[in-house]
């Protein structure tokens, strides 16, 4: 079993009421716009495996440091995790090729920071994006996804929300 936190969109910002979280954890995934690469460096100081890929906002360090698509397993389920996809059924123009062609059962981006969660029976698929956990954006309340995986079920997923400060 692995207990996850999906973040996204930090903007180079990691708010300190996200610690705890970080703490909580086996893994912390980030679906890009981190901002700065100091981010990742502080919550690599609180959970030590990430799974991070870059965003359109992030510079050539960033870049360079992390690939813009990342396609792993965990705990049996086969995971895309990339920054700018859409939702189902409007996806980027590639993206349900991808995911009927490798037999993907969770397909995870931000960009909108708009929290869904959606599963999309055409392609079999659980849809992630976790809105935005950084101060700059939209949004009004900053959010994350926690959830586990064991034995290729996702299950207790849960909502974080920060009030925006």
């Amino acid at each position: 079993m692995k207990k996850i936190l999906l973040l996204s969109d930090t903007h180079s910002f990691l708010d300190a009421r996200i610690i705890k979280h970080l703490k909580s954890v086996d893994e912390v995934w980030h679906a890009g716009d981190i901002g700065d690469i100091k981010v990742c460096d502080e919550i690599t100081k609180y959970c030590p495996v990430t799974k991070i890929v870059f965003g359109n906002i992030d510079n050539s360090v960033l870049r360079s440091e992390f690939k813009k698509d990342l396609f792993f397993e965990c705990e049996g389920v086969k995971v895309w995790m990339t920054h700018i996809g859409g939702y189902p059924p409007k996806y980027r123009d590639d993206i349900k090729n991808i995911i009927v062609q490798k037999k993907i059962g969770l397909f995870v981006c931000g960009h909108s920071h708009i929290l869904k969660v959606i599963y999309d029976k055409n392609t079999a698929c659980l849809h992630m994006n976790p809105g935005a956990i950084g101060q700059y954006g939209i949004h009004q309340v900053q959010t994350a996804l926690k959830f586990k995986i064991e034995q290729g079920v996702i299950k207790e997923l849960n909502i974080v929300e920060l009030e925006k400060s």
